[in-house]
């Protein structure tokens, strides 16, 4: 989960609906990763765990296991540093701000250990099996949270871009899949769609040299991840709620948000930016009459 910024509003009525998710949920057993998401985006990283530790319990060598576990730990500590809010993302000077925040050292060894016990269980699979899903995936969401970790809690930017390097080619390996891993359009959109919005002195020593910065095919690929994402969805709409907002079209980021406290109604977060949308809203429109 992966994060640093964002995409663009994409068109709402090609995202499948709360309801259309619940019914296709309905008609199938459940992926126990899936669920763990849907933990996380609730904003329940106990129950996330609880799912996890299950299914260690019944396949312990499946990698996804715990690079989601690692994901988890990312997202409780991005959620307590209120990293996760609208309104950092709403000025690109965050990407190359150095003030330093407080990990906290307990969460970030349980994450370390994760990401560690993912990336042996995926180079093992991997060994046998160059193109498994599952350790791709792995190592690929592996790559994604410590780059993001990296940037967003420890706060040193320029390593966030270098290990993006690492991130980018297991993604590039899951999208020549057939069919693809729809979840990995997600990296490419945050990677173009962040580099796009750095400034220019920043943009012009960033060392990726596949990514070119083109906020437009970031918005395409977050498409994608929003229509189609098995895991990432969620998270897509979140960031694209967020872009909303930096294009200055609030109506839509709460068309979006809307959406999202209505499908995961334990998310504090998803219903405070819904409240501080609305006065916004509300202030716009006394100041229009």
């Amino acid at each position: 989960m992966p994060a640093l910024l964002a995409a663009i509003v994409c068109a709402l009525a090609a995202w499948p609906s709360a309801a259309a998710a619940q019914a296709r949920n309905d008609t199938q057993p459940r992926d126990p990763i899936e669920v763990a998401f849907s933990h996380m985006y609730d904003y329940d990283f106990a129950g996330a765990h609880a799912v996890l530790d299950a299914q260690a319990a019944i396949e312990p060598g499946d990698p996804l296991i715990y690079s989601t576990r690692a994901a988890a730990h990312l997202f409780a500590e991005l959620g307590r540093l209120k990293i996760l809010e609208s309104d950092f993302f709403m000025h690109d000077d965050n990407l190359v701000d150095d003030r330093k925040l407080q990990p906290d050292p307990v969460v970030r060894q349980k994450f370390l250990d994760a990401v560690a016990a993912a990336r042996q269980r995926a180079t093992t699979r991997l060994e046998a099996a160059p193109d498994d899903r599952n350790a791709l995936f792995a190592m690929a969401m592996s790559a994604c949270v410590v780059a993001d970790y990296t940037g967003l809690v420890e706060r040193r930017q320029w390593r966030f871009l270098t290990l993006s390097k690492e991130t980018k080619r297991y993604v590039d390996r899951l999208l020549a899949l057939n069919p693809p891993v729809y979840d990995a359009y997600y990296n490419v959109g945050i990677l173009e769609y962040v580099v796009g919005s750095l400034p220019f002195f920043v943009r012009w020593f960033v060392p990726l040299d596949t990514v070119d910065g083109n906020k437009r095919k970031g918005i395409d690929a977050l498409k994608i991840v929003a229509r189609q994402g098995r895991y990432y969805g969620p998270f897509a709409r979140v960031l694209l709620a967020v872009v909303s907002l930096r294009e200055g079209k609030p109506a839509d980021a709460r068309t979006i948000l809307d959406g999202l406290a209505r499908e995961y109604p334990h998310n504090a977060l998803f219903a405070k930016e819904l409240a501080r949308l609305d006065d916004r809203l509300r202030a716009e429109g006394v100041r229009r009459k």
